[in-house]
This record gives structure tokens, sequence and C-alpha cells, in this order.
């Protein structure tokens, strides 16, 4: 009596052959001998391998359907199991433990190219209010001798005759599951399927050359140190002419005279001596936005800081800016005429801060003992 090849894979008659190697794996998988030794689950083996071998080719499959051998009609001397027949589709038996094989056949010449990355210096206006640069840029472009094809003009790439076009050759090896089909690439055409006789002399073949580009950048307000900017497609053009990979544009601000960034903010010092920052005064101060005035207030201490707002670095999301922030720095005279150590001493004395050396308590030194202990060195 013929074996029911449908029966043994538990599927339909009219099942699909999508329905019929899903049905393969999910048995394999079960009755693989790695994973159970047993003598019955490998005779059962073999039954589901010869099914999967006759319902899984077209021409096998329909010569069963009309009630012939399709075995004995192929030149086969039985299907599978572990004896000299082998395995129909060893490559199927893998998929049931590994997944779905890697897409065979040959692998296209064209490529995606790298990404490239450049570094770019901007001072600090530029950075605070934007601008537009001119780069230029040394990548890989399609070889225009060739149009990226890699062939020499009038030549074209040829179907490799060892794997002829395949991409791939197998070898037949045997191991204790019988024999088994091992493929790999072509060594001939280095798996494209493809060789190309008479290479193009401007490329050698690669389909791209280097060459120097000016570029356009546009550099938005309120980028900082670090920032990349993206330019689509206009990195490394890939081998064979394939698309070219993006290009950033990497920032690096330069440090200013003045002021020092912090985020948004910037921040400078102004110095000023103890008479302006006790009677007050405007300092003239050259900010990223023209010439203002800072306005110093009567009684100013050293180390006091006056926010100027909205005269920052512009936000790179979102509208406004940050802040100017000008610290002030006091300083105390060094070295006084006699007049002015009249002055300062009548001074002291009106503040009623004038005491006798070593007099005074922690917190109560007076104007003109700090003098007096700057003179001193302490």
């Amino acid at each position: 009596m013929a074996t029911d090849y449908y029966a043994v894979l538990g599927v339909r008659r009219d099942a699909s052959q999508d329905e019929i190697k899903k049905a393969f794996r999910r048995l394999a998988r079960e009755l693989h001998p790695d994973v159970n030794p047993d003598p019955k689950t490998q005779e059962r083996f073999k039954e589901i391998n010869a099914a999967y071998e006759v319902l899984s080719d077209p021409q096998k499959k329909q010569v069963y359907d009309l009630g012939g051998d399709p075995l004995s009609s192929s030149g086969g001397g039985g299907a599978g199991g572990f004896g000299a027949g082998g395995f129909g589709n060893f490559s199927d038996i893998m998929d049931a433990f590994f997944g779905n094989a890697a897409q065979r056949g040959p692998r296209s010449r064209t490529r995606r190219g790298q990404d490239a990355m450049i570094r770019l210096e901007i001072d600090l206006n530029e950075a605070a209010f934007g601008t537009t640069k001119e780069i230029q840029v040394d990548t890989a472009v399609v070889c225009t001798t060739c149009s990226g094809e890699g062939a020499a003009p009038g030549t074209s790439a040829q179907t490799c005759d060892m794997c002829r076009g395949r991409g791939e050759v197998s070898q037949v090896t045997r191991s204790f599951l019988g024999q088994v089909m091992t493929s790999r690439p072509c060594p001939q055409c280095q798996g494209f399927g493809t060789v190309v006789p008479t290479p193009c002399p401007e490329c050698a073949g690669d389909g791209r050359i280097r060459s120097r580009r000016t570029l356009t950048v546009k550099i938005p307000a309120g980028v900082d140190n670090g920032t990349r900017i993206q330019l689509a497609g206009e990195g490394e053009v890939g081998p064979g002419g394939g698309p070219a990979g993006d290009l950033y544009v990497e920032i690096h601000e330069l440090n200013h005279d003045v002021f020092q960034r912090r985020g948004d903010d910037l921040h400078c010092t102004v110095t000023i001596p103890m008479t302006a920052a006790s009677l007050g005064t405007k300092v003239p101060l050259q900010t990223l936005d023209g010439m203002e005035e800072v306005d110093i207030r009567p009684g100013t201490q050293s180390g006091q800081s006056i926010p100027l707002h909205g005269r920052g670095v512009t936000h790179l999301r979102g509208g406004g800016r940050g802040d100017l922030i000008v610290h002030v720095e006091v300083t105390t005279p060094t070295k006084l005429d006699p007049q002015q150590e009249d002055l300062l001493r009548q001074l002291a004395k009106l503040r009623g801060e004038e005491r006798p050396l070593g007099q005074f308590q922690p917190g109560q030194q007076g104007l003109f003992s700090r003098l007096k202990d700057a003179f001193n060195g302490r």
C-alpha cells in the first residue's frame, strides 16, 4: 500500500506549498535525531523527510497525485533518511531550527555609501545668530567615465562561468546525517554573479572616484560645540555607483575674547575702581548687539552680577535668547599719595570707621583699616 504523504505531514490534499513547508518544519523540530534520538522517532523523521521531498517538488507531487511513484520516476532510490540518499532539502531542515535561511543568489555590486563627517569652526556671533558657510569636502563620487558601472567604456560585466550567475557554488559532503549540500560565495566573482573582464581605467572597476566639492551649509542660530548638522545624500557614494551616505558637519565654536558661553547665557567681567562702585557709574560694554551701557548702582560690591536680559545666544529650539550676565569686580588702590590718604582718613572718620589698629572685632573692620591691610599684604 502506497504511503499517504499528506497524512504523514498532517495536511490536506489541497494544502498550499506554504502550509506544506510549515507542517514539515514543525515536525522536523519535534522529530530531528539531535532532539529525539529514539530509533522509532528516527524512522518517523525519515518518513516526513520523504513526504516533504515529494510534496514540495511540483513535478513529483503531480506524479504522486496521479497515482505514480514519484521517487522511481525521478531516478532516485529512496527519498531521505540517513542512508546514501541524503536529505531532499537540507536547507529547509536547517530553517526549522534556525529560522529562514539568508537570502540566496548573487549580491548586488551597488551598495549604499558610508556617512562622512567634517569639523567646522565658527565664532560666537555666527553661533548666536546663525550664518551660511561654504565648505570643501573630499569624498567618493560616481565615476564619470563608466557612470558607476565599473566596466571600461564599450564593455560590460559578464556572467560568471564558474557559478553561472548564481553568486555561489555548492559542495556535497558526507556527515552523520548523510549527504549534505553546502553553499559558499563563488571565489571567482566574490558572490556578485558577474565579472568585469575590462575594468574602468579611471576607477579600477569600483564605480567611484574621489573628488573635492564645495557645499553651502546653513548654520542655524543657537548651535553649540558638538552640534551636528546632517546633509542627506552628501556623503560617500557607494560601490558600484550606489546611493551616497550622509554628511555630518560638526560645529566647533571658537573662544571669545570677552564672553564665556554657558548654555545660551553669556558671562563677562567688568572691573571698576572703588570710588565708582561706591558712587555708581555707567560702564560702556560692547555686546553682540552693539555698544551698551551697564548701569552700576551706588554701593555695588565686588562679585555682584548684573543681568542684561535677552542679550545672550538665540535658543536653538524655540524663540527668544539667553541673557548676558555682567560680573562686577571692584579694585582697591594699592598706592596712595599723601593727599589721597588724608581724604580717605577723613571719609573713614566721617563714617565712624576709623579706630586704632587691632581694636576691631570680626566683621567690624573699617574702610581705612581694610586699605591698611591691603598695603601690608594681609
